[in-house]
């Protein structure tokens, strides 16, 4: 089957719809150039640094909103297709400002894995409260995913030798996905992990979760602020973050490099 310019379908949705757009394969061309360059001690080794953390981590806000949509599109909502969910376009993922933008000066500046970008699935077409929960889930689990690849490049190889500089950048990236995948999974509406609940709420609990939902972000920082909620929130990262053994000196590190303005 084939559209009226040629182009081939997929279930009814063109085949360029599938296709990996150019700003995110330049996104991922600039991370490997980022990370030759903090090996080799090419220029700026900071900077190096600053641009492997910044595109790595917009590389993995990419992921995390693909794997949302392609799950959606699997369970029947052909809309994420034509919407440019599945094209890993970062610009496609909501307000590029607010979900782009403000994530990465938060990692910069906070040296916390905010949650960013958004995919709008049409609910109504996805049946089942499995489903929207593992529309839901896919996100998060994709964080976990990139930062378990990262613990385990960095245990597999730092011991073998390697600049610091390049391993400590590494560290930081595997650390921020922690901490996204801790927020995500947070049970706070409008969060995936809220989402995640959210279907199987009763009519009620679910009327006040939407009332909310819109402001899950501004929960989230209110949540954070708290010293006691922050500190746990913090105390369950670097818990983890022991336990797969990613040093603190290394990412702590990292995050000093980063900071090539300081």
């Amino acid at each position: 089957m084939a559209a009226r310019d040629g182009e081939p379908l997929v279930l009814g949705v063109p085949r360029a719809a599938f296709r990996p757009s150019p700003i995110f394969l330049a996104l991922v061309a600039l991370l490997i150039a980022c990370g030759v360059s903090a090996w080799h001690g090419i220029g700026s080794v900071r900077l190096a640094v600053f641009g492997f953390v910044v595109t790595g981590w917009v590389v993995s806000l990419c992921l995390h909103e693909y794997a949302h949509a392609v799950v959606a599109y699997r369970f029947g909502d052909r809309g994420v297709a034509h919407r440019g969910y599945l094209t890993l376009n970062p610009l496609k993922y909501s307000h590029p400002l607010l979900s782009i933008a403000l994530p990465v000066v938060v990692v910069l500046l906070g040296g916390i894995g905010l949650p960013g970008g958004a995919v709008w699935v049409d609910r109504h077409v996805i049946a089942g409260r499995l489903r929207h929960t593992l529309v839901s889930l896919a996100g998060p689990a994709t964080n976990v995913v990139f930062a378990l690849v990262l613990v385990a490049v960095l245990r597999i190889g730092a011991p073998g030798g390697g600049p610091v500089e390049f391993w400590a950048a590494v560290a930081l990236l595997g650390f921020l996905q922690l901490t996204a995948s801790v927020l995500n999974l947070l049970p706070v509406p409008g969060l995936d992990g809220g989402n995640m609940i959210q279907p199987w709420l009763n009519p009620q609990w679910r009327r006040m979760y939407d009332l909310f939902a819109p402001y899950g972000f501004i929960l989230l920082f209110a949540l954070l602020w708290n010293p006691r909620i922050g500190g746990w929130f913090f105390s369950a990262v670097f818990a983890i973050a022991d336990f797969l053994g990613l040093p603190p000196w290394l990412y702590a590190t990292g995050l000093d490099l980063v900071r090539f303005w300081s």
